[in-house]
């Protein structure tokens, strides 16, 4: 679809504002993408300007000072991050172990899997647990789980991944069922001016249009990568929840191999047609493992990604060796 990019819309003939007035309020392009997503969730959705926004949206209407959030243990960095700089304002983050009961909190957010650990929640333990819950589905997407019906409040993505599909747009995503919490989700994201742009959304109508395609075939090709990855000598560790496109596994040294891929781009993000590969401890920290690398498995032929990634790991091994000969 080609967006409306206007940012105002004329009044009727009586002089009341439509349906769209002003874009920060609404847009036809985001409407049409709200609609079509909340339609695949089995919701109401919102966009935002990115899945930080969208985060950042739901924690300012869900949360008050003294809340406690208690937040999976592993999930995507940004999310920990955030909530730890507005522990001034009276937020107390817990992170815990999502694949056991979760801890006593005000506000449960769970990923649905971890990124990138690849953990996934115990939902009987978030449904019974009290407190409002959500969940962010980025990697899992509405093709593989429609989390409102586990038990989550709130669905929270970063649509700039699998939903959009092609790095070429930068937006974030929340669906509910109750049209209260949506109006608050709207009111909020309205006054702080977290809208999504025209752009943005159309990228995510087309992206919507193949979604279940894509997914299937990101499937398909990261389960062929995990498996073979688990049979290499180089690979310490592989994490994958069996659907989707992201694995993660263990090396000796993560940035000889990123750094070595020629199919796989080495670089941040995820979720897109084009691989990508990074080790994540230079943003992390010693909360994951230190050769921890991230690889989101697009949708090349697998024989080139393995290609590719096995030539990457033995240039990795040989450095290993050479470097162990030398300091003998």
């Amino acid at each position: 679809m080609e967006p409306d990019r206007s940012t105002i819309w004329p009044y009727d003939e009586h002089g009341d504002p439509g349906r769209f007035y002003y874009a920060r309020y609404a847009h036809p392009a985001g409407a049409a993408a709200e609609a079509e997503l909340g339609r695949l969730e089995g919701g109401d959705a919102l966009l935002y300007a990115s899945g930080m926004g969208a985060a950042t949206t739901v924690l300012l209407t869900l949360a008050r000072p003294g809340t406690t959030v208690a937040l999976a243990e592993g999930a995507y960095f940004g999310t920990s991050t955030l909530f730890r700089r507005l522990e001034p304002w009276g937020v107390r983050l817990v992170e815990y172990d999502q694949t056991r009961p979760p801890p006593p909190a005000g506000l449960l957010w769970v990923e649905a899997p971890a990124n990138p650990i690849l953990t996934e929640p115990d939902w009987e333990a978030v449904r019974a647990h009290p407190a409002p819950v959500v969940c962010d589905a980025t990697v899992s997407t509405p093709v593989y789980l429609k989390a409102l019906d586990e038990g989550a409040d709130v669905v929270l993505h970063s649509a700039t991944k699998f939903l959009t599909g092609h790095h070429n747009a930068l937006l974030g995503a929340t669906v509910t069922r109750d049209p209260e919490l949506t109006e608050k989700l709207r009111t909020m994201r309205t006054l702080a001016g977290i809208t999504a742009s025209p752009d943005a959304a159309a990228a995510l109508v087309r992206g919507l249009e193949t979604l279940e395609e894509r997914m299937r075939a990101h499937t398909e090709n990261a389960t062929e990568i995990a498996r073979r990855l688990r049979e290499h000598p180089s690979v310490e560790r592989v994490r994958y929840p069996g659907y989707s496109g992201l694995v993660s596994f263990d090396v000796a040294d993560p940035r000889a191999v990123e750094t070595a891929t020629r199919v796989i781009v080495n670089a941040t993000s995820l979720g897109a047609v084009t691989s990508t590969m990074e080790s994540r401890h230079r943003w992390e920290g010693d909360r994951i493992p230190r050769g921890l690398l991230r690889l989101s498995v697009g949708l090349e032929d697998v024989e080139a990604v393995w290609a590719d990634l096995d030539a990457a790991l033995g240039h990795s091994a040989q450095g290993l060796t050479l470097r162990s000969q030398v300091s003998k």
